[in-house]
């Protein structure tokens, strides 16, 4: 094992870099004052994903024209892990005994529903993708630390 994967620069920026380490800037993309438009094949509950998430991503420089494909994975991921949610919501609704979770098979034999384990699946890579953007709780915990433990004094912004 080679330890835990590298941080984004303006991740570890907003977390106070912790490790102290110096930050290699040369290697961030340009930013655009305004954040990446929704890729048009992003629709329905992806889409609104996007734009609930890219604005507050960009305003804290996590979101740049290189990051709209992992960002249109976790759209993608998100509205599968919602459709197949509503849909088990539904069977619930309908089968009071095994609340969805469990279908018949042609045999007759009961067995898992395969919505659940699409759900499970979509839901397992949401996390792995918002984990890249700081999406977690303890993301934005390590977040807001890094962001209020810095005082502003009046000498900030005289040394580059």
């Amino acid at each position: 094992m080679s330890g835990p994967p590298p941080q984004p620069i303006p991740l570890r920026i907003l977390r106070g870099n912790p490790g102290k380490r110096r930050l290699n800037r040369g290697l961030e993309p340009e930013r655009s004052p305004e954040p990446p438009p929704c890729p048009p094949f992003l629709i329905g509950h992806a889409a609104g994903e996007w734009h609930r998430v890219a604005g507050p991503l960009h305003l804290l420089g996590l979101l740049s024209p290189l990051d709209v494909m992992p960002l249109s994975a976790y759209c993608s991921a998100y509205a599968t892990w919602r459709e197949c949610e509503e849909l088990l919501a539904q069977m619930r609704a309908r089968d009071p005994v095994t609340k969805g979770l469990l279908v018949k098979t042609a045999a007759g034999d009961a067995r898992i529903n395969p919505l659940a384990k699409i759900s499970r699946l979509a839901a397992n890579d949401m996390v792995r993708y918002a984990a890249e953007f700081g999406f977690s709780p303890a993301a934005r915990a390590r977040i807001a630390a890094g962001v209020y433990a810095q005082p502003a004094g009046k000498f900030d912004g005289l040394l580059a």
